[in-house]
C-alpha cells in the first residue's frame, strides 16, 4: 500500500451516512482512503483523534471582508486566519467592495488579492453589473461561484460599493433573474422592500435612536417578507437558481412555505438569528446591529422550526467585520451605526452546541453549514465530504469541549466589536483545522500561511 502523508486515527469520522469509527488517510492534498482501525498504510504523520470527531472542513457560502478596501476593518489575511480558527476551510466572499465587484476587471483584481493573502480556500461572488450578457459571460469565464443582488438602494455615500449590485426597482430585479437564470450559478438576494423600508425608516425618525428596538421598527419583518414573496413570484417566470440570504422572521418563513416547489429556490439563516434575540441586541448595543435586524423569540423559534421542516437548509455566517472606531462613533445611534458582526469563529461551535442541546443531530448540523452549500454550488464531494478523492479539508472537534468568546480568545481583526458573542460559553470546540492535508489551525494557534489558500471554481 502507498504510504500516507497523514493518518487521523481513533476518531469518529462524519461520512455522508453518519459517524463511523474509521481512520482517515490523507495524501497529496486529498483523502486517500478510509480504513478500519489498524489497517492503514504507514504515514509520515499520525494525528491521535481519540475522543474527537472528524468533520469535513466547513464551507461558508456567505462572507464579507470587502478587501482590499477598508483594511482597518480586517484584511483577507486576518479574516481567513479567523476562519481557520473556526474550522472553516472554504469561504465564499460577497461582492461588496470599493469599487463593487460587478465588472470582470474588479473580479480579477479581487481574485489576485485573495490569492496572495488567503490562509484558506476561497470563492468569489460577482454582482451582475450592467446586466449585459457580455459582462455576465466574462465574469463566468473568470470563475465567479455565483451572483449577488440587493433589492435595496445603495446606502448613502456608498454608491461605488453597490454599483451593479443594488436593484431597488422590481423591473431590474426581474431582468437580473432572467439574465442569470441559465448560468447554472445561484443568485443570492438580500431581500428587503425598498419602498417599505423608506416608509418605516421615515416613521422611525420619531423614535429614540439609542433604543435597540428602533432598528427593528425601522426595518420590520414585513419588509423582508414582501420582498421575498415578490422575488419568488418573479422566479415563476425567470426560473433562476435563487437563494434567499439571511432569513430572519416568522413571516418570511411562511412565505417560503407558501412558495415551496414553485421554482428552484433555497434559503439560509445565520447564527445571529438562531442564537440571539432583540434582547441580546439591547445588551450589546450598536455592536450587535445587523441588516436585516435580529428579531424576537417567536422569530427565532420559527427559524428553528423551518430548519427542522427542511424549509431552510443553509446556515451561513454573513461575517461582516467593522473597525472599533466606526462602531464607537455611532454609540447611541442605531439608525446610523454600521451593520454587521464578525461571526466566522462562532458558527461551528454554535452549531455543535445546538447538537449538544438536542436541537438537531450532528449530520444535519454539518449539512447546514457545509455539505448543503457545497452541493448547491457544484463543489460536492470535492468539498463538504471526506471520501476517497475529496479535498483533505478537515475540522477535528471535541464535542465535549468548551469554546469561550472574548476578545482575547478570538482571531478576527474585529474581535473588539464582537460584543454579541462576548461571554458565551458553547459546548463544542475546534481542536485542529486541516486544509489540503496541511494544518492551518491547531490548539488555539493559527498555523496556516499567507497565500496558502486556493481560488475555488465550480
Amino acid at each position: 500500500m502507498t504510504a500516507l502523508d497523514t493518518l487521523i486515527s481513533g476518531g469518529d469520522v462524519l461520512l455522508p451516512d453518519g459517524l463511523h469509527r474509521v481512520d482517515l488517510g490523507l495524501a497529496d492534498g486529498k483523502v486517500a482512503g478510509l480504513y478500519a482501525p489498524g489497517t492503514a498504510p504507514e504515514a509520515s504523520r499520525i494525528i491521535d483523534a481519540r475522543g474527537k470527531t472528524v468533520l469535513p472542513g466547513i464551507v461558508d457560502i456567505h462572507f464579507h471582508v470587502r478587501a482590499p478596501a477598508y483594511p482597518e476593518r480586517g484584511t483577507v489575511l486576518s479574516e481567513t486566519r479567523a476562519a481557520a480558527a473556526g474550522g472553516v476551510t472554504t469561504l465564499f466572499e460577497m461582492p461588496i467592495s470599493k469599487p463593487c465587484c460587478s465588472t470582470p476587471e474588479e473580479l480579477a483584481r479581487r481574485r489576485d488579492h485573495f490569492s496572495e493573502n488567503a490562509v484558506i480556500d476561497f470563492a468569489l461572488y460577482a454582482a451582475p453589473g450592467d446586466l449585459t450578457e457580455a459582462g455576465r459571460d466574462a465574469m463566468m469565464d473568470l470563475g465567479c461561484i455565483g451572483w449577488k443582488i440587493f433589492t435595496t438602494p445603495s446606502p448613502p455615500g456608498r454608491a461605488d460599493e453597490f454599483e451593479g449590485l443594488a436593484f431597488p426597482d422590481e423591473a431590474d430585479q426581474l431582468r437580473a433573474l432572467e439574465l442569470l437564470s441559465d448560468t447554472g450559478r445561484p443568485v443570492v438576494v438580500h431581500a428587503e422592500s425598498a419602498a417599505l423600508l423608506a416608509h418605516y425608516e421615515n416613521l422611525a425618525k420619531a423614535l429614540d435612536p439609542a433604543d435597540a428596538a428602533t432598528h427593528g421598527l425601522s426595518r420590520p419583518a414585513i419588509c423582508e417578507a414582501v420582498a421575498v414573496a415578490k422575488l419568488l413570484a418573479m422566479n415563476l417566470t425567470a426560473q433562476a437558481k435563487l437563494h434567499i440570504a439571511h432569513v430572519t422572521s416568522a413571516e418570511t418563513v411562511a412565505v417560503l412555505r407558501g412558495f415551496a416547489g414553485t421554482s428552484d429556490f433555497t434559503a439560509e439563516t445565520c447564527p445571529q438569528y438562531l442564537f440571539a434575540t432583540e434582547e441580546d441586541v439591547a445588551r450589546a448595543g450598536i455592536y450587535a446591529k445587523v441588516n436585516p435586524p435580529i428579531r424576537h423569540q417567536a422569530d427565532q423559534d420559527a427559524l428553528w422550526q423551518a430548519i427542522a421542516d427542511g424549509v431552510i437548509n443553509y446556515v451561513t455566517t454573513d461575517h461582516a467585520p467593522f473597525a472599533k472606531a466606526e462602531k464607537q462613533a455611532a454609540e447611541g445611534d442605531f439608525p446610523g451605526a454600521p451593520p454587521g458582526v464578525p461571526g466566522i469563529e462562532f458558527i461551528l461551535p454554535a452549531m455543535l452546541d445546538a447538537v449538544a442541546r438536542g436541537r438537531l443531530d450532528l449530520k444535519r448540523a454539518h449539512d447546514l453549514i457545509c455539505a448543503n452549500g457545497a452541493r448547491r454550488y457544484g463543489l460536492y464531494p470535492q468539498k463538504g465530504a471526506l471520501l476517497p478523492g475529496s479535498a483533505a479539508d478537515v475540522a477535528i472537534v471535541d464535542l465535549e469541549g468548551e469554546t469561550r468568546f472574548a476578545p482575547a480568545t478570538m482571531h478576527t481583526h474585529a474581535r473588539d466589536v464582537a460584543h454579541l458573542f462576548y461571554g458565551r460559553v458553547l459546548r463544542g470546540k475546534v481542536c485542529e483545522t486541516i486544509l489540503a492535508g496541511r494544518s492551518v489551525f491547531k490548539d488555539g494557534a493559527v498555523t496556516g500561511k499567507q497565500g496558502g489558500g486556493r481560488f475555488v471554481r465550480r
